[in-house]
């Protein structure tokens, strides 16, 4: 359902040098999978996503979507794509259900249907309560609710998750944990990138290690124990990153 090969990120400084954030970088994301994508800060993961998702030209390499290349026609391609973030932005002078709204318009959804999956979304997600408040007055945790149904409102086959529960209550950590694992098991595709490491550990059928930005890992859970001689997933990931001697030596 998502496949790259050789993705490629470079972006020039101002001394007129580049940095290559990202190079190379190449797997895929089936149907019914849960990818998780690991990598220390600026290690390229959040650029990697944004190229999938069609948010960022690529330098070099491509970008498949159900086998249509995202740079041949991005604005298509997006309406595939549920893409949620820690941080994503919503419109503050506007409703939840306002902001519903728009988004369904922009996916071309018919009124009927757009009712229709609106009023789901907002029984599914607790969201009653708040539906006609401004965005602006909203918790954090609603406001992750609301981009959560802003995100599914096309009923997407792709779901490209960054962060998305950072800085959340357990409640809503948990709502959107079994979020992640009801559309997988609908069958789609979901891509999710966290530092929350055990969360990774529970969910990911497969793992990805960015690092320099660079793909230096690949794998099942099982695999990379193998590979490295460790049982947890941080010290995996502190392995295979040459992050696993002592901080404070005696």
């Amino acid at each position: 359902m998502i496949r790259i090969e050789g993705l490629t990120k470079v972006f020039p400084n101002p001394d007129g040098t580049e940095k290559t954030a990202v190079d190379g970088v190449s797997f895929e994301v089936r149907a019914g999978q849960i990818y998780g994508l690991l990598g220390p800060n600026g290690a390229g993961k959040t650029t990697t996503l944004r190229m999938i998702s069609g948010l960022l030209r690529p330098t070099a390499g491509r970008v498949y979507i159900a086998d249509e290349d995202v740079t041949d026609d991005p604005e298509r391609v997006k309406r595939r794509i549920g893409y949620l973030t820690a941080n994503t932005g919503l419109y503050l002078r506007l409703s939840p259900l306002e902001f519903l709204e728009y988004f369904a318009a922009l996916y071309g959804l018919a009124p009927a249907v757009a009712r229709a999956r609106i009023e789901g979304l907002v029984e599914w997600l607790g969201m009653k309560d708040f539906l006609k408040l401004r965005c602006g007055a909203l918790s954090t945790g609603q406001k992750q609710r609301v981009n959560i149904a802003r995100a599914l409102i096309a009923d997407p086959p792709i779901l490209i998750m960054d962060e998305p529960t950072l800085g959340l209550d357990v409640l809503t950590n948990r709502l959107i944990l079994e979020l992640i694992r009801t559309q997988a098991d609908a069958g789609k595709a979901v891509l999710l990138s966290t530092h929350a490491l055990d969360e990774i550990e529970q969910m990911c059928r497969r793992i990805g290690l960015i690092h320099e930005g660079r793909l230096i890992a690949e794998g099942d859970l099982d695999t990379l124990r193998a590979q490295t001689g460790r049982r947890r997933l941080s010290e995996v990931f502190l392995a295979l990153v040459g992050a696993d001697e002592p901080v404070f030596a005696d």
